[in-house]
């Protein structure tokens, strides 16, 4: 009786599991798709020449986005990391595009952004913590995004808002999709959910003040 009764109580709690993770899995694939449907038009307004995006800050995303990934599914983030590593692969390819289109307007602020975060991810590399890394590899991203945040200051109508605005509600899935809740698996989306809400809030309130 004790165990028909154990199979009664843990039958439930594994439907519960499968019909989470089915949840969690289309949330990745939605995650996914709005990638590509927010940055498709990035990458076109980049190609025409109307968005130039900063190719320091853009390499640098790639790059820390492909770390981000390894922390995530090493620590079993589920399909939140699936969405990590397109959004990796999707940054990387901007940045090749902006080889061409990009701003080049590189000043010795920015050499001091590449330094500080080429130190974060040294000190990741060293620690071997994993906690401190997902820590160290987002305080990186975050410098990274000096660079474009002075210059979507500057030139607001350079920087595509329709992408900003979607990677805010895509991060917020992404975070959701998290199979299992740590520092290492749900820091990264929240985190850069924040970013890209404050990104467009700045966008939306520089356009405004210089009637773009």
């Amino acid at each position: 009786m004790q165990h028909i009764t154990g199979q009664h109580v843990i039958k439930p709690s594994r439907e519960i599991q499968i019909k989470s993770m089915n949840i969690k899995e289309i949330l990745g694939v939605v995650g996914i798709i709005l990638i590509f449907v927010g940055y498709i038009p990035y990458i076109k307004d980049t190609i025409s020449g109307r968005t130039t995006p900063h190719i320091f800050s853009w390499f640098l995303w790639s790059f820390l986005a492909f770390i981000g990934f390894g922390i995530q599914y090493s620590h079993g983030a589920g399909p939140s990391a699936w969405i990590t590593l397109t959004t990796s692969i999707i940054t990387l390819f901007i940045a090749l595009v902006a080889l061409k289109n990009g701003s080049k307007n590189i000043t010795p602020i920015d050499y001091l952004f590449l330094t500080l975060a080429l130190i974060a991810v040294f000190l990741w590399k060293v620690v071997k913590l994993p906690e401190i890394a997902t820590m160290l590899q987002l305080s990186a991203g975050i410098i990274a995004l000096g660079p474009t945040i002075r210059k979507s200051w500057n030139k607001p109508q350079e920087e595509t808002l329709f992408t900003y605005i979607l990677n805010s509600v895509r991060h917020g899935i992404t975070f959701t999709a998290v199979q299992n809740y740590s520092i290492n698996t749900a820091l990264h989306p929240l985190t850069w959910f924040i970013a890209n809400t404050l990104c467009t809030i700045m966008l939306v309130v520089r356009r405004r003040q210089l009637r773009v």
